[in-house]
């Protein structure tokens, strides 16, 4: 009877490597943990008027990242939207007139 051997495959990546990398993730995902309890502590610390001037400070940063169109944009925007909302009821008006035409014909 012929035997089967079965080749051991040897490990040729270095795994402590990757283990240490988990380890030093697993690290950092705790630091960032205790990090988010101390902002919230300090927060909380905060005064009414200081969480109100911090908001205002986060809408001023986020107004600076909108990218707001041009006027020949808007123009060209909203002649494309009315002619779309003209085509759209012509068209379903003429259907409702054809609905109608074939209701009066079989009735």
């Amino acid at each position: 009877m012929a035997e089967i051997r079965k080749k051991v495959i040897e490990d040729t990546y270095n795994t402590s490597s990757i283990k240490k990398n988990e380890q030093k993730n697993e690290v950092i995902q705790k630091r960032k943990k205790n990090s988010k309890k101390v902002k919230r502590e300090n927060n909380e610390k905060k005064s009414l008027f200081a969480k109100f001037m911090i908001f205002c400070n986060g809408v001023k940063s986020e107004f600076k990242k909108v990218h707001w169109t041009s006027k020949k944009d808007m123009i060209k925007y909203s002649s494309a939207t009315i002619v779309f909302i003209i085509f759209s009821s012509l068209f379903f008006y003429i259907i409702d007139v054809l609905f109608a035409l074939v209701q009066s014909l079989l009735s």
